[in-house]
């Protein structure tokens, strides 16, 4: 982004890009205590993280009210209004990705009542996948990265095939042993939650490659095959 006659404009913008990061480290670090509260099985933990959402949302309520300010005073055009828009679209995935990790938690604290069932591994390999996706999202927004954003566009066909493989495990093992019904449909729960980070997180990269290009990301978003799933 080329610089702006007036120096306050080009410090608004990058302050703007800065609390994107800042929210967007939040959301990460949401997520993966929320998983390690679930491999961990530690009811503490999840208790701090589902109640700790609460600063993503004052951030992102932050960004709201700066893009609002840049839009009525500096009535940007072409590319810095494309950038102040994704700012304030990214914010509001950023914020659903905090509230889904903040489900997980307190899903978590319900599942250490209950004994410990094998999926639960299953569900941890598909939350590092979606915490990779996500990672690399983020460092692409910063980096104003559309090839790595690209990237990770693609991968979300890799979430669906893993999620609906998951689904299939868990309906499996309740059939063959109903004493895990509890349990499996809360780890169900969770997968669909996970899920929907990774949807998120294939937002953002869409959302960015439109802030720097001008253009949508051509072709159909891939997708894995569908499967009936109980929504959070």
């Amino acid at each position: 982004m080329s610089q702006h006659t007036v120096k306050s404009y080009d410090e608004e913008l990058a302050r703007l890009t800065n609390v994107i990061a800042r929210m967007g480290g939040m959301a990460e670090a949401q997520f993966a205590s929320a998983m390690q509260a679930l491999a961990k099985r530690d009811s503490d933990l999840a208790a701090r993280v589902a109640a700790g959402d609460v600063r993503i949302d004052e951030l992102e309520q932050e960004i709201q009210q700066m893009t609002i300010r840049m839009l009525a005073l500096r009535q940007p055009v072409a590319g810095d209004l494309r950038q102040i828009v994704a700012a304030l679209k990214t914010s509001s995935e950023l914020e659903r990705v905090g509230d889904y990790a903040a489900n997980v938690a307190k899903r978590s604290l319900v599942l250490d009542q209950l004994p410990a069932v094998k999926p639960v591994s299953a569900v941890l390999h598909l939350a590092r996948i979606v915490q990779e996706i996500l990672k690399d999202v983020l460092d692409a927004y910063i980096e104003g990265d559309v090839d790595k954003a690209k990237q990770v566009w693609n991968r979300d066909e890799e979430v669906d095939d893993m999620y609906t493989g998951l689904f299939r495990e868990l309906l499996t093992y309740m059939i063959e042993d109903p004493r895990t019904i509890t349990a499996c449909s809360h780890l169900m729960f969770m997968a669909k939650n996970i899920e929907r980070i990774g949807d998120h997180a294939t937002n953002i990269a869409e959302i960015l490659h439109f802030a720097v290009t001008g253009a949508t990301i051509q072709g159909e978003r891939p997708k894995g095959p569908s499967v009936e799933a109980p929504e959070p």
